[in-house]
Order: structure tokens, then sequence, then C-alpha cells
């Protein structure tokens, strides 16, 4: 390969990795999010031809090479617009989480091609990037598919508790480790072997830390889940010697790390208890039954509350997603503020089960981002509320989180209570994914609405008096 070409292609990736620094940069905010969306997209298309041309420059290129990179690129796009357009936006952390998997498993094929590529000439550094890549996509593989059952509701959501899981843990780490360093020192065909045991090793330990971790967990374990697939993608990039998928993996690999720490925080989760799958011991507290007495409220009472008040707080949850009543929702706030209503709503950092899962069906309804805001920017205004309304969210306003003995204690919640009058949209009585029960549904200034939230709030919009429109 000639100079010039080699400086092409070395650019070309120096430029893709600069668009995927923007691309993070601009979906760390919703206003430009479309562009972030933008930047990743042309730095993918550069680093896909760049490496296009690169192969077709190789002294030992053939054209099969071409198709064999071609055909799956094909396939892949096709079944990826496919998902793309038929997944539902309650369906997403599922998706991806199916992602991930993907990401894993490419990178244990590619370690493996890898050493029966040039494993006889590599070097014990060289073995030693293989394995780890290895190592981290197996773990991502297993882990990520047990986290797609969860949260599709194919795998029971509470954590699977071997006795002695944690020594279980350790046992397989210092397994992997040594297998490595085995592999590592040896050649010939006994290096498979230390190799094959070290994948197996690998699969079930990805298995028994998200196995053992319950299902409301899920959102954070995702995001880690995400973490691992870049650091997966970027031992990649070093055994197929790609400095753009290096850089790209490492982007993936700490976004997801600082977002995993930043949720970890917000559910008053150890950050090193999500690495080692050692959270979601607390048993599930299932309630026997209520807890107290309940008031209803129908859809054309809490109409006409809603057009006589001065502040209102929606705070969404996993149950608007499953409704889709974003866009109900939605011209529910736009006609009360028409009439001069303030209306906000309130997101908690992991509601409905995906970092940010919550203000992209709201953007998808056009609710304007600045009425948007975040649990730290608005808990200290639900006592100026009038109305605070409740819909499909459970866990992420439960005032049980301020009191020891849950599994969701000490997780920061949104204080709903302390709003003047508070309605609850709910299908049932049943507690939330945490299988908490909450106290919320029985307090004084609680009304709970029943039944779908779509349709309740299409009740509410059809039944706002038409003095209130004009207000």
């Amino acid at each position: 390969m000639s100079e010039t070409l080699t400086n092409f292609v070395n650019a070309s990736y120096v430029v893709s990795g600069l668009l995927f620094i923007l691309a993070l940069a601009g979906l760390s905010k919703f206003e430009t999010s479309k562009r972030g969306n933008a930047f990743g997209i042309v730095g993918m298309v550069i680093a896909v031809v760049a490496t296009i041309v690169w192969l077709t420059k190789l002294p030992d290129y053939r054209p099969s090479a071409l198709v064999l990179l071609l055909v799956p690129m094909i396939i892949g796009g096709a079944i990826g617009v496919w998902k793309a357009v038929k997944v539902e936006m309650t369906g997403m952390p599922e998706l991806i989480a199916q992602l991930h998997s993907f990401v894993g498993l490419a990178a244990v094929l590619i370690g493996f091609a890898a050493f029966m590529e040039d494993g006889s000439a590599a070097t014990a550094f060289q073995l030693s990037e293989i394995w780890i890549g290895i190592f981290i996509g197996a773990l991502t593989f297993t882990g990520s598919l047990v986290a797609w059952g969860k949260l599709s509701g194919k795998i029971a959501s509470k954590p699977l508790t071997l006795p002695g899981r944690n020594w279980i843990n350790l046992g397989l780490v210092v397994g992997i480790i040594a297998c490595g360093i085995w592999f590592s020192n040896v050649s010939g065909a006994i290096a498979w072997l230390p190799l094959v045991l070290l994948t197996l090793m690998s699969l079930f330990l990805g298995f028994h830390l998200v196995a053992a971790i319950g299902g409301a967990d899920m959102p954070v374990v995702i995001s880690m889940l995400n973490s691992y697939s870049g650091w997966a993608a970027a031992f990649s990039g070093f055994s197929l010697g790609i400095p753009v998928l290096i850089v790209t993996g490492a982007l993936v690999g700490f976004s997801g790390a600082i977002l995993s720490y930043i949720m970890c925080k917000a559910m008053n989760r150890s950050f090193i208890s999500v690495i080692l799958g050692g959270f979601g011991d607390a048993p599930a507290v299932r309630g026997d039954g209520p807890a107290g007495e309940i008031t209803e409220i129908k859809a054309d009472e809490l109409a006409s509350q809603l057009a006589d008040a001065s502040k209102v707080i929606i705070a969404p949850g996993y149950g608007m997603a499953v409704a889709q009543a974003q866009y109900p929702v939605a011209e529910l706030a736009k006609r009360l503020r028409d009439q001069g209503v303030d209306v906000t709503f309130a997101i908690h950092p992991v509601a409905g089960r995906l970092p940010g899962h919550m203000n992209v069906l709201l953007a998808e309804a056009h609710v304007p981002y600045d009425i948007v805001l975040e649990m730290d920017e608005i808990n200290d205004d639900f006592a100026d509320a009038d109305v605070v309304l409740v819909i499909g969210a459970n866990d992420t306003v439960n005032p049980a989180a301020m009191e020891p003995g849950t599994p969701i204690s000490g997780m920061p919640v949104l204080h709903v209570w302390e709003g003047k009058e508070v309605v609850v949209f709910k299908r049932s009585m049943k507690p939330g994914y945490a299988g908490v029960e909450n106290p919320l549904f029985f307090m004084d200034r609680t009304r709970m609405l029943f039944g779908d939230a779509k349709a309740s709030v299409d009740a509410i919009n059809a039944a706002l008096p038409a003095p209130a429109l004009t207000k």
C-alpha cells in the first residue's frame, strides 16, 4: 500500500474518531441529539469507506474478501432498519440489550479468528489482547442475553442467589486470569485448551453476574453492559489493527462507565457492586393487601381541577410508555399551558427501563425541552404544585425509599407526595417493578385514576371545560 493511501486511511480514521466524540457530545443534550446522531452517522460512513479502501489495496487482496465484508453488512443493515422501524419505544431497552450481545459475540469471534490467523507468530502481549477481548466479549454476550430476558419478561426478574455466589464469581475471575496467562505463554494446539476454558468460564460469569441482579436494577445493568461492549470492541480493534475501532470502543466504554456511575448515584447503588454483580440482594417486598384506604377520582373531576390549577407537575413512568400515552399527555400539557397553567414534567434519572427513556418519549410527542426537568431541578417545586399527575410511575415516586428495609431504600425519588393534590394513573394496585408496596397510594392527598393511561388522558382532554380553554 502506498504512503499516500496509508495517510488517507489514517486521516479518515482520525476524522471518524473526532466525529464520534462530537456525536457523544451532541447526544448529551436533547436539544443537540439530532446533530449528535448526524455526526455519528457521518463518522461511521467515513470509517467504513476507509476500511473498504484499505482492504482493496492490500497486496494479497482477493475480491472474495470484499464480498465477505459487504454481504454481512447489507444483511445486518437490512435487519437493523427493520428493527428500527418495528420496535416500539417500550421495547428499546430489550433491543439495546440484544445489540450489546451482538457486540460481545462479535468480539469473541474476532478473537478466535485473530488467533487462528496469526496466533503462531503472536507475542505474549498480542495473545493477551486476544484473550482479554474474548473474556469481555463473552461476558457481555451472555450478560446481555440475560438482561434482555429479564426486561422482556422471558426470565424472572428476581435475582438468582446461588449459595456462595460471590465466591463463585471470584473463583471464575481467578480461573479466567490463570487460563489467560497460560494461553499467553504457550504455543501450538495446546493453546486452544486454556482459550476454550476461559471462554466457557467467561460465558458463565456473564450469565451469573446479571442473573444475580434484580429486575429493578436493570437500567444500571444495561448501562454497564454498554460499557463492556465498548471495551470488547476496543480489544477487537487491537486484534484487527484498526485504530478507529479502538477509539470508538474506548469512547463507548468510558461513556458507559460514566453513565453507570451517574445512575448508581441516582439509585443509591455501589458502582463497584454493579461491576461485581453484587447488588439486588434485598428480597422483593410484596404487599399482602391494601395498606389503607384509597380514594378514586374520575376523569371529568380531574379535568375540572386541572382547569382551575395554577401549577401542574407531571411525573411520567414506564406505564406511560407501555400505554403509548405520551401524545395525549403532550396535548394535555399544551392545552393547559395555552390557558395559562404552569406545566412542567419531572423526570427521574431511571424512569422507564433505560436512561433518557422518558425524555425521548416526550420529545417524540413534541413536548418543549425547557419544561422537562430532571429530578434535582424540580424536587423542591412539588410543594408549590396544585396538582401532581403521576402517570405510570411507581418505584421512582415511592416514599418507601425514604425508609430502611426495602430493595429501594436510599434511592433518591421524586417527592410527588409534597404536592397539594396527587393523582396517580394506574391499571391496578400492583406494586412496581421492584415489588415494593407504595404508601403514596393511601395518603390523604392522593387520588387514584384507574385504567389505561392513554384512555384516561384522552378522557381528561375531552372533559376539559370550555372556560378552561379560554382562561
